[in-house]
Order: C-alpha cells, then structure tokens, then sequence
C-alpha cells in the first residue's frame, strides 16, 4: 500500500493548519463556525460533494491543482460524507472542527488522512473501517467452521479492535455522540459476521447448523437499537440490519431452498419483519428501500418483481420523487410484454444522437456493458458474437452505461466485434429510470414489431435461447 504524499499537502496547507491550531487554543463554543478541504489526486469528477443523510449539502469545486476548501458559518455537529463520485467516505464534525483530508481517488478508502481540529477521531474511524475491509477480505473460510472454533475465531479478532477502540476513546475523550458511530463501526461488523454465519456456512458446506448454535448466541441482538436514527445512513448500521434481515428470513425456509420461488418469500418476509421490528419511519424506509434495491437487483421475474412491489408500496411511507425504488417500479409497469420500449438517447461512434425508438423496428436483442467490468464485457461480446451467426434474423445492440465518449471509442477500438450496433447511453439516470437497468447482465428482447417480448432476461441463464426461438 502506497503511503499518502504528505509534504505537499501540509505545504499547501500550512496557513490552514496555523488557523486550526489557532482554533484549538480559541475554541469558540457559542458559533458552529466549520472548515473543511483537502487535496484530491487523480479526482475522477470536478466536485467533492459534502452530503448528510444522502443529502448534497454544498458543491465544492476541485482546482486545477486539485485541492478544495469551503468554510461553513454554521454546521451541525454530527456525521457527513464527502464524495467523489463514485467513492464516499464519512466525516464527523464537532463543534469549531476544522478538517484537511488528502486522498488519492486510485485508492480512495487506504489512502484518506485527515489533519486539523477533529483529526484524531476521524483518523479512528478510518482506521477501524480499514481493518473491518480487510476481516471482510479475509473471513470466508471461518464460515467453514464448526461453531466453537467460529466463535473463537471471530472472538479473537472482536476483543483485539476492542482493546483498540478502548484505549483511543480514553487518549482522545471525544462525545457522547461521537461515540455512537465509533461503536456502531466496532460492535456491528462482529455482529454481521454472527448473522452472516447460519447462511453462508451453509450455502458453503452444505450444512445446517441452525439447530447446533448455543441458546445464547443471539443476546448481541439486545445491544441493538433497531431505530436509531442517527445511525440510519451509517453503513454498518444498515449493512447490519440487512444480515439480521436475511439470516431471519432464511431460517424462515430453511427446510425449502429447492422451492423456485425462494427469493421472493425471502424477501417478502424481510419486508414483514421491518415491518413489525422498526419503528422509527426514517430508519425503517431506509432498510426497506436497501432490501428492495438489493432485490430488484437479483430477480429478473417481472410477475415476482410487481408482488414484492405490492409488499413494498403497503409499508414504506417515502413517496419522495428521489426514491429509486420507484422509479424502478413505475419503469417496471412499463415494461411488460407487448409494450414498446420507453424512448432513450443514444449516442453512436460517429457522435451522433441516436434514438431508442428508431433501433425498436425488428428483432432484437439489446445487451448492456461497462469497462469497469471488463471481464463481462468480453464475455458477453463472445456470447452476442455465437447468438449471432444461429440467428441472423435479429439484430443485436451493444448498449454502454459509461459516461465518456472517447474511453468508449477507445476501448472498443482494442476488439472486433463485427455485426454489432454498438452505443452508448447519453443520460445513465433517464436509462435506469425508464428500463430499469439495475445490473448489467439485464438483456431485452424485441419481437419482430419492435415490442418488447422478455425486458428481464439474462444473456447468460442457461435457458436464455428459448426467449429467441
């Protein structure tokens, strides 16, 4: 791991840093005065995003020697994130805080530092993030475990960032406040691992082991606060509920996972359990919104997509237009067999606007990519390149979901794939909106009238040929 480049920084910094030490010495308790700024190597947009709760609270303009800084006259105290799309990180304001972050967006988690007033539990919570990623990248052959050497090992593990996070609250004394979100990030990675266990292991081994763990081994669920709602954007926490959820819901029908329709009950049964477990509305929407995205994500049954819709629409109160939940149901109604397929824009290799509409004429298979995905991109261009010459009467459309025009040019010049229309989507939102593209292995199918006849298959189900024929 590279270690951040720290003399330039604190050189474009000095004068801050002078301010920030000013402020330690002349902490000002009755105004929420704030700064915040940093340097940002290789940023992937013009903009940090300074958000809470999901919320864009201010733009903040990289220069051209890619640093930023904004002073807040008043800020509330609590936690935030600052994003250069697609990476976030969180941040935690106190009163007076004064924060410089450097990062590097090519490794955007191992490379953040903060300085300033406020650094020290900042500095914490990345670190703890830091060695809770790596447990992650580490830990899947202790599901394997039998429970007693399970338990020893993610026990050992537990009271080492125990230790950790006691003795960095007693050097920094930081708030009450504060403290919640330490903990959380503490406390809920081990608990995750201990909901995660029935499941995994035996999606694994094949083994149940549901009736083998000890009359105890739930008590953590006592330590949670099922509505907390300054958890409710905190990752932990929702990543948290969402494996309760699901090893809840699993252990439900664990004696039916043959059954076809498995992943609907599932997930319908983890919306009934929201249901009667949480609440406090705001958290409670959010954990419904996280089960239903991660949902719509993995079934391509559009008859299951509207009943676990149903389910949904009857608990969650968030009817505001930001919700991606509905957008995708409302795209999802649009898309049944038969309809034509919502207009999108276009753009081809000759920089041309070209439309959805003027493609929907003629059989036709439409498949999505992306370079971040290159592995699939081969892999589905291979498959397109077989279906092709079995059967000529379609045509098939490359679609792209990345948002630069010359990458794309650029990449595709690296292959040949011959007797494909490839494209790329000018507005990924107004796609995602109206097809309800929430993974890239969807494919859509058109009759020979251009309507649609399959808007959720996937090109590589081993059934995926019938849907031609």
């Amino acid at each position: 791991m590279n270690k951040p480049k720290i003399i330039p920084f604190l050189l474009f910094s000095i004068s801050l840093i002078c301010l920030f030490s000013s402020c330690k010495k002349d902490y000002n308790d009755s105004n929420f005065t704030a700064y915040f700024g940093g340097e940002i190597s290789n940023p992937s947009s013009p903009y940090i995003l300074f958000c809470r709760e999901s919320e864009v609270i201010d733009t903040i303009k990289i220069d051209k020697n890619n640093r930023f800084f904004i002073k807040f006259d008043s800020l509330t105290p609590g936690m935030y994130t600052f994003k250069n799309e697609p990476e976030y990180q969180y941040v935690y304001f106190d009163k007076n805080d004064s924060l410089m972050v450097q990062l590097n967006s090519n490794d955007f988690d191992e490379s953040v530092v903060f300085c300033g007033r406020g650094d020290e539990k900042n500095n914490f919570l990345m670190e703890m993030y830091l060695k809770n990623k790596k447990d992650k990248n580490t830990i899947y052959d202790v599901f394997d475990y039998d429970v007693p050497q399970f338990s020893a090992a993610i026990n050992t593990t537990y009271s080492s960032n125990k230790k950790f996070y006691t003795i960095k609250k007693e050097h920094i004394k930081w708030s009450p406040d504060f403290d919640i979100f330490a903990k959380a990030t503490l406390d809920l990675h081990y608990y995750s691992k201990k909901e995660s266990y029935p499941v995994v292991h035996k999606i694994r081994t094949g083994e149940d082991i549901t009736n083998k763990l000890p009359e105890n081994y739930y008590d953590f669920r006592k330590n949670v606060d099922f509505n907390s709602s300054k958890l409710s954007s905190f990752s932990s926490y929702i990543m948290y509920l969402s494996h309760m959820l699901n090893n809840v819901a699993t252990i439900k029908y664990h004696n039916h996972f043959s059954n076809v329709d498995l992943e609907l009950k599932t997930n319908i049964s983890k919306l009934n359990i929201v249901d009667t477990l949480i609440k406090n509305s705001k958290v409670k929407n959010t954990v419904l919104n996280n089960i239903a995205f991660a949902y719509l994500l993995e079934d391509q049954n559009v008859v299951n997509n509207k009943k676990f819709l149903e389910i949904y629409h009857k608990y969650s109160t968030d009817n505001s237009k930001k919700n991606e939940i509905l957008k995708i149901g409302n795209a999802i109604k649009l898309l049944d067999i038969g309809n034509s397929l919502p207009e999108v824009k276009l753009m081809n290799l000759d920089n041309n606007i070209v439309s959805s509409k003027s493609l929907a004429t003629e059989k036709s298979v439409i498949f999505f990519w992306t370079e971040n995905l290159t592995s699939h991109q081969i892999a589905v261009h291979k498959k397109i390149m077989e279906l092709k010459s079995k059967y000529p009467s379609y045509q098939f459309i490359a679609i792209n979901l990345d948002n630069n025009q010359n990458k794309w040019k650029e990449n595709l010049s690296n292959y040949a794939f011959e007797g494909i229309t490839e494209l790329r989507c000018v507005d990924f939102e107004d796609l995602k909106s109206k097809w309800a593209i929430t993974k890239v292995h969807r494919t859509i199918i058109l009759n020979s009238e251009g309507k649609i006849k399959s808007a959720f298959t996937n090109i590589f189900d081993v059934n995926f040929e019938d849907n031609l024929k």
